[in-house]
């Protein structure tokens, strides 16, 4: 890369071995007469998607009062500090989750559909074949996706399973992205590959392996790039791009350490379920992961499954002892329905973290959660009856000043949730007119 005059593209990239790195956007990439309190409508919107299965204990989930100032519930406490971000949306149901008539009765399998119709707002059919519908990421992603280095990053804390229901395939808790009915995308858990897939070349395997090979860092491998870089452009720009370097090279330094920890000749057991460091570590960098591919632009669309539908993980930092989904079949006892809010509350204080992220992060003449949309909860309601109606299901960000905050926005009874998806593509710019079973969109 010849940097010849101050004026630089928005799609610069700094090209390595097997790697190349987005850019933040800088001063100098905004034509010098426009001036840079212009620059957020450079900035387009961000969807995250993060799904989370059990359902959870809905009146301590739920708000006591509806509209604007509302209480913040138990359960949703820790996301009182992004009030002006935050929409709690109530009585959404997921009703392609339920079986269809002439289908075995729902119970267990309410768990196989859940994930798949999460974003689809499409019934999961049964068969060898997985046919579902188009996720609402991938009509963004088509939508306003297509001029970014990668149109969406489908990411999970837990790996792939086999275990799947009878006559349901394994797609449908494996994924929550769908490009096509019959076309699901694979979500990687490994943030060593998510981190190579973000930065690295991906033209051939023998030039990752090659990079994975060399002692020097990704970013050791475009420092003349940098420096010239540097020597072009203003303070202020420097001083963005020394900050963002600075946070790629902190990435790279955790994965690093948690790679050094497993030798090649070493045999591991079956690693234990939920040790609380290493699900928050997990989930932290690949929340880091995120919002360093949101600031970058690297992509703008990214989903996130935090859990496994029946993932019975468990969360020993916790006073909660029971496993994720035991603790979901609460047999309607109180103390028991009590617990499982308890690691609805958790879950919630991870996702505020999220938010805090974004919201410290600059974009344009804001930060990345006023740019963005998050959309986390889950397809099932009370998952000791494997219902789906009404949904836990939160909506944060601003979308760039088009959706917002601080309401707790209740439904008629029984609205489809794929008219909250509906809406939701309404809000980021894309002309859809309807998605799964959706009759209208919300009004968000």
């Amino acid at each position: 890369m010849f940097i010849t005059k101050k004026h630089l593209s928005r799609r610069t990239i700094l090209r390595g071995l097997g790697s190349s790195i987005a850019l933040p956007l800088l001063d100098a990439m905004i034509p010098a007469a426009t001036a840079l309190a212009q620059t957020a409508a450079v900035s387009r919107p961000r969807l995250a998607c993060i799904y989370i299965p059990h359902g959870a204990t809905m009146d301590l989930w739920t708000p006591s009062t509806v509209g604007k100032d509302f209480a913040f519930s138990q359960i949703l406490k820790p996301l009182e500090p992004f009030r002006q971000s935050v929409n709690v949306i109530s009585k959404l149901a997921h009703k392609q989750v339920a079986p269809w008539v002439g289908e075995d009765s729902g119970g267990a399998e309410n768990h196989g559909r859940a994930l798949a119709a999460f974003l689809t707002g499409a019934h999961p059919l049964k068969g060898d074949i997985a046919r579902v519908g188009v996720s609402v990421d991938q009509l963004a992603a088509k939508a306003i996706g297509q001029d970014t280095p990668l149109p969406s990053i489908e990411l999970s804390i837990e790996p792939a399973g086999l275990s799947c229901d009878s006559n349901l395939t394994c797609a449908y808790r494996n994924t929550m992205a769908w490009k096509a009915e019959s076309s699901p995308l694979p979500m990687e858990n490994n943030p060593q590959l998510v981190f190579e897939r973000l930065f690295g070349d991906g033209s051939t395997e023998t030039q990752r392996r090659e990079r994975r090979a060399q002692s020097s860092s990704l970013l050791d491998s475009v420092g003349s790039q940098v420096s010239q870089l540097q020597r072009s452009i203003s303070v202020a720009d420097r001083a963005r791009l020394d900050d963002y370097l600075q946070e790629v090279r902190e990435i790279e330094r955790r994965i690093k350490r948690v790679a050094e920890t497993l030798k090649p000749d070493m045999v591991l057991p079956d690693a234990p379920s939920g040790i609380p460091a290493s699900f928050e570590a997990h989930l932290e960098l690949m929340f880091d992961l995120q919002v360093l591919a949101f600031k970058t632009e690297i992509t703008r669309i990214s989903t996130l499954m935090m859990a496994r539908e029946g993932s019975n993980t468990r969360y020993p930092g916790i006073s909660v002892t029971e496993g994720f989904h035991n603790a979901s079949h609460h047999s309607n006892d109180r103390k028991n329905m009590e617990q499982f809010a308890i690691i609805n509350h958790y879950h919630i204080t991870q996702i505020a973290k999220f938010l805090k992220k974004l919201q410290s992060t600059p974009d344009g003449d804001s930060n990345l959660l006023h740019n963005s949309m998050v959309l986390y909860g889950s397809s099932l309601s009370d998952a000791n009856e494997h219902n789906f109606d009404p949904l836990p299901v939160i909506l944060a960000g601003n979308a760039g000043g088009r959706l917002q905050g601080n309401r707790h926005l209740e439904f008629a009874q029984h609205t489809p949730m794929a008219n909250l998806l509906l809406g939701m593509l309404h809000k980021l710019g894309v002309p859809a007119d309807s998605i799964g079973d959706s009759t209208e969109p919300l009004t968000i």
